[in-house]
């Protein structure tokens, strides 16, 4: 039996994905790097987090992502440093 693993897209909203564009190129391309190896198995990499949110890590920066499971969507909702993003 084969299991058809259709991978998730990415939605970004305009704040985080301002935040990438400021990032330093090495580290806005290591985040992207991740987020490809995510769209495709999402929950090996991915913790719940309060409420409908999913936590990412990467290094020293956290994404709180929100999943629309019905049309296989990534929803980037936060990034930004690790010490910062707990104090939404």
């Amino acid at each position: 039996m084969v299991l058809d693993k259709m991978s998730f897209s990415i939605e970004w909203k305009p704040k985080p994905f301002n935040f990438l564009e400021n990032l330093q190129k090495e580290v806005a391309l290591r985040i992207l790097e991740k987020l490809d190896r995510v769209k495709e198995d999402p929950f090996r990499y991915l913790e719940h987090y309060e409420g409908d949110y999913y936590k990412l890590r990467i290094g020293n920066y956290r994404m709180l992502i929100d999943i629309d499971f019905d049309q296989k969507v990534l929803i980037i909702q936060v990034l930004d440093k690790r010490g910062r993003i707990y104090k939404r």
